[in-house]
């Protein structure tokens, strides 16, 4: 089957097509056919070398939607020909999604939504689940304020829509020319890129990746939720800082299909690529302003 893989480190010319072997699903596991898989920034850092893996073939790809082709040993819910969605969770691994197939752990998938074409459902298990494990470590009641940074990227977006159905009041910080998008997705304020809210908030979701100068918005006693990992600001006036790492969870997943199938959470597509453009859709990745997830297609 052919592959996207990065043998060495640098821009989207590092990006590259193999012929490799089809995977072959182990215990537990399922085989997916993929119809369509998301270009994450993550990609972007596994390919600059970020997480490691020199002298190693390393796959790209951690989001997949697409049929499932064959079960491995033990495995009961899933056939052959099930539609379904799935996170391939890691940034060192030899074969990701960006492949013709992919193997995934049972638990990992979850049946795909019917009320969208499949390139965009491909858009949601990576940023779905980053965004609603981080609205769930805000730990905050309804009824109390939240500041999202970055409210108008693919996470932040889908952060304000679970922030603002869980009954927060929901602040969104993001570029002066999307204010109609964010409040369409429910925030109920907006401040423009280096402004700030009209006060103290009671958490922060930190989409954006601003650190302290997020931080300086919470109130004493309240909470800051990051995304990256070891990349949180030193905790200060009793606020409680949470670091959020995503992880497959296909029962979560289901929960966000429902939403997604209600048309309670909206899904954004800004470029569909064939996977045999994988570098070009790199090098679209890199560009500013991109308002979507970018989707490869075998």
């Amino acid at each position: 089957m052919l592959a996207a893989v990065v043998t060495g480190f640098g821009g989207p010319e590092q990006v590259g097509l193999e012929q490799v072997p089809v995977p072959r699903p182990a215990a537990g596991q399922v085989r997916i056919r993929v119809a369509a898989a998301g270009l994450n920034p993550v990609d972007g850092a596994v390919r600059a070398g970020v997480f490691g893996g020199a002298g190693q073939r390393l796959g790209l790809g951690w989001d997949v939607a697409g049929e499932v082709d064959e079960t491995g040993p033990g495995v009961t819910g899933w056939s052959r020909g099930d539609r379904v969605v799935g996170l391939h969770y890691g940034p060192v691994k030899p074969l990701g999604t960006h492949a013709e197939y992919v193997v995934l752990d049972a638990g990992a998938v979850a049946e795909a939504p019917a009320a969208v074409d499949v390139p965009t459902a491909a858009a949601l298990p990576l940023a779905g689940l980053t965004a609603a494990r981080a609205v769930d470590q805000l730990g905050l009641a309804p009824g109390s304020s939240v500041l999202v940074t970055g409210a108008a990227g693919v996470v932040g977006g889908l952060a304000v829509q679970l922030a603002a159905r869980a009954g927060l009041v929901v602040t969104a910080l993001a570029g002066a020319g999307d204010e109609e998008l964010v409040r369409s997705l429910g925030a109920a304020a907006f401040v423009p890129r280096g402004g700030a809210p009209d006060g103290p908030v009671d958490g922060v979701l930190d989409a954006a990746v601003l650190g302290g100068d997020a931080l300086a918005h919470v109130r004493d006693g309240g909470v800051y939720v990051g995304l990256i990992p070891n990349h949180a600001p030193a905790a200060e006036r009793g606020i409680r800082i949470e670091e959020q790492e995503v992880a497959a969870d296909g029962e979560l997943l289901a929960r966000l299909v429902s939403l997604v199938d209600e048309g309670a959470l909206t899904l954004r597509v800004a470029e569909v690529f064939p996977l045999a453009e994988a570098a070009k859709a790199h090098e679209r990745l890199a560009v500013p302003g991109v308002r979507g997830r970018i989707i490869l297609t075998p």
